[in-house]
């Protein structure tokens, strides 16, 4: 298994190679530069179909992504540490600023947290939104591809335990 990590981000590198190593499947993890400011954690182990029978020919968008039963009771479980890792993967945290003309003719400006979690595919989507339905975060689907989180006690429930990359 290689993961490609953005250096910027040690923590995560970290939690990358202590999580490869805490599955037991392979004996090294190795941690490695690349050219770029990105890192490579890697490990070898001919099981790691096993622990992702997701994994297989073609883009990830065109074909099923569904986890097995094993792989449900856990993020049934850990709802918490799931989303944490989706959101750091293909979503973020941002601030939603935007100016609107009150009936007065003043122009206000509002600022508010939000969430986005954005992916191809349908399946992950799916398993995205069912985690916050667990949890009762609020979302909604701003496009085709993005899901938005932008409810004042969702975006807070999130807050506690998503957390900025590090």
């Amino acid at each position: 298994m290689r993961v490609v990590l953005d250096g910027i981000y040690p923590s995560t590198i970290d939690d990358c190679a202590m999580a490869m190593q805490l599955t037991l499947l392979s004996r090294r993890v190795h941690i490695r530069p690349t050219r770029s400011r990105a890192f490579v954690v890697e490990a070898a182990s001919l099981r790691w179909l096993e622990a992702f029978p997701q994994h297989g020919r073609g883009r990830k968008h065109e074909r099923p992504i569904r986890l097995v039963e094993w792989q449900q009771a856990i993020v049934d479980d850990l709802p918490e540490p799931f989303l944490r890792g989706l959101i750091w993967s293909d979503g973020c945290r941002t601030v939603n600023r935007f100016d609107t003309k009150l009936p007065s003719g003043r122009v206000a400006t509002y600022a508010y947290p939000r969430y986005f979690f954005s992916n191809l595919s349908t399946d992950i989507r799916g398993l995205f939104c069912a985690s916050c339905d667990r949890l009762g975060v609020k979302w909604t689907q701003s496009n085709p591809r993005n899901i938005s989180v932008s409810h004042r006690d969702s975006v807070a429930e999130l807050d506690g335990f998503v957390g900025p990359k590090a």
